[in-house]
């Protein structure tokens, strides 16, 4: 397999790296985790080739002023989180960093709270263990970023006088850094005691438009149809998810990539922490709703997939031409949906 892709090196042991697939219709590329690396030479793509049946603009812009579009290469790290050992925590982080620059990925996805762990049983341990935006820890992330050329997106408990969030950083290879405040936040962890945030931004980076949920934020369809109406190509969803979350890990990515067109990657985490087992199962959803690439496992794991704006800005989908075409939002009746905006409390 090395050989087909051309993509070898030196590797973090431990970590199994997804295989390339050419059926059509498509089956999910599997990591299967285990002891086999970097160094095994296994490293290889998923082309975002659309299933049969459906056709995909490959272009951009307006008839007359077409352009061909550009693909990027993402990938995910399911790996084990340190509660409160955030020197570990960064050097595993940036190690990744560095393998994943050689092999030509554009965009690196780390789990929830990767920085610092998630599971603290208090307001004032999670104050003690939490990061502020130019902490030293946050810095050297987006130093690795920048000097690798990787886009990296990671997540930390955030500190902010004596506020705390769980927030995702987006942490640019040019050095800009953006960051994302978890909405939706469960009984569970460390959002016990954080402060949601409220709102849903989009970043573009070189031409790819990225926007940022975390976890629970994603058992909700509001936060990804916004950021889809806004034109979001990719949503990048760090998580910790426990067992309780399997059905949410096995069906909602699927489920938000499909109602929006657009790609979705959740990157969950690994191991145990104060009695929560986390249970893996990342995976990179296409437009279309099928399964790019996944680990569906709780071992570590790399995931990689190549994905297509064009793919996901093309909302108008023929099946049948003249017999069978949808648009996933010129078919929208926002004006009976009234109900999804209005505050409710149920018991």
């Amino acid at each position: 397999m090395a050989g087909k892709s051309g993509l070898s090196g030196k590797g973090i042991s431990g970590f199994k790296i997804s295989r390339l697939s050419k059926t059509n219709p498509p089956k999910p590329v599997v990591a299967k985790g285990g002891a086999e690396d970097y160094a095994a030479g296994n490293l290889s793509l998923y082309p975002p080739t659309p299933a049969t049946g459906i056709r995909h603009s490959k272009t951009t812009g307006s008839p007359g002023t077409e352009t061909m579009s550009r693909t990027y290469r993402i990938a995910g790290i399911q790996t084990d989180i340190q509660f409160g050992q955030i020197q570990q925590n960064l050097e595993m982080i940036i190690a990744h960093i560095r393998q994943l620059a050689g092999k030509g990925v554009f965009l690196v996805i780390f789990p929830e709270c990767s920085l610092t762990g998630y599971c603290c049983q208090s307001s004032e341990e999670g104050l003690s263990i939490a990061l502020e935006r130019n902490s030293p820890p946050v810095e050297s992330v987006a130093a690795a970023a920048r000097e690798n050329k990787v886009h990296t997106v990671v997540g930390f408990l955030e500190r902010d006088g004596t506020r705390l969030y769980n927030t995702a950083a987006l942490l640019n290879a040019d050095g800009t850094k953006h960051f994302y405040r978890k909405v939706h936040l469960p009984k569970l962890g460390a959002d016990q005691f954080t402060v949601c945030g409220d709102e849903y931004p989009i970043f573009e980076l070189d031409g790819l438009r990225v926007g940022l949920n975390i976890c629970y934020d994603c058992s909700f369809p509001e936060p990804a149809r916004v950021m889809a109406l806004r034109g979001v190509d990719l949503i990048v969803l760090p998580t910790n998810w426990p067992p309780g979350a399997s059905t949410t890990a096995d069906f909602i990515p699927n489920a938000r990539a499909l109602e929006n067109n657009i790609y979705f990657a959740a990157i969950n985490r690994t191991g145990d922490e104060r009695g929560f087992h986390f249970i893996g199962k990342s995976r990179i959803c296409h437009p279309d709703g099928h399964t790019l690439c996944e680990a569906n496992h709780d071992q570590k794991a790399v995931l990689i997939a190549e994905i297509d704006p064009a793919i996901a800005r093309n909302k108008h989908l023929v099946r049948v031409p003249g017999k069978h075409e949808i648009h996933r939002f010129n078919d929208r009746r926002p004006e009976t949906y009234s109900a999804i905006v209005e505050r409710q409390t149920h018991g």
